[in-house]
């Protein structure tokens, strides 16, 4: 199973910003992002600065976005983006943007995006991977490889890069075998990942090597019950849902 990147935490709130949201940023960082929200929304803005109302907008954008309300996350995140206050929460928030539109299936808008950031010379291995997977949604899969060969130039142990690149060459039988060692790699790095068992669990389907990925499946399913994609990999290997 292929992923997005970009739904990591924020960097650390400067001291001596308004009061009124800590509550709110302090249940944000405990995850409690429905909490977090609540509490973000009963804030009174009226007297705050223009410094003060871009926090409140990032925190209800990122607490949008982890509650996959996609439409009310761009509003805010736009709204940071627009101030231009703090380079580094603008490509946050970049990529965060980037994230929902590839998820929203708006991938021409993600990669706007995307290339903006890298002109402007915020190159990383998460917007590569960003990339990467906005290429695979509209099936350019050798672009796909390319990007996140980029995102592991940069990192070679980013996981979410190489789950992804080995789920593209597995998938699209581009290079089975390498793609095998990639998803390997990223579970042993990250064993607890649903997505990356399942892209292993596919990975050994896609090599001829049944019992493998009934193993991994099944892990896989035990591990996201509810996941579409793991299921209809677990049809297909085992007959079983």
């Amino acid at each position: 199973m292929a992923e997005a990147e970009g739904k990591g935490g924020p960097p650390p709130r400067k001291a001596g910003q308004g009061g009124a949201i800590k509550e709110g940023v302090r249940l944000y960082r405990l995850k409690r992002w429905d909490l977090a929200l609540q509490e973000l929304l009963l804030v009174n803005a009226e007297k705050f600065s223009p410094e003060e109302n871009t926090e409140l907008a990032y925190y209800l954008g990122l607490c949008y976005t982890k509650l996959e309300r996609f439409d009310d996350a761009l509003l805010y995140l736009e709204q940071v983006v627009t101030s231009g206050q703090d380079p580094l929460r603008v490509y946050q928030c970049r990529m965060t943007l980037a994230y929902i539109y590839v998820l929203t299936k708006r991938s021409k808008m993600a990669e706007f995006e995307l290339h903006r950031l890298a002109n402007n010379g915020f190159e990383s291995a998460q917007l590569y991977a960003t990339l990467a997977f906005a290429a695979w949604t509209q099936k350019h899969y050798k672009q796909a490889v390319d990007y996140y060969e980029k995102a592991l130039d940069l990192d070679e142990n980013n996981t979410t890069a190489l789950n992804g690149l080995g789920y593209v060459l597995v998938d699209s039988d581009i290079d089975p075998l390498r793609g095998l060692r990639c998803c390997k790699k990223a579970v042993d790095l990250k064993p607890q990942s649903a997505a990356y068992l399942d892209s292993l669990g596919w990975a050994y389907f896609k090599n001829g090597e049944l019992i493998e990925a009934r193993t991994w499946l099944r892990r896989a399913i035990e591990a996201a019950p509810q996941q579409k994609e793991i299921k209809d990999h677990l049809r297909v290997v085992t007959g079983e849902v």
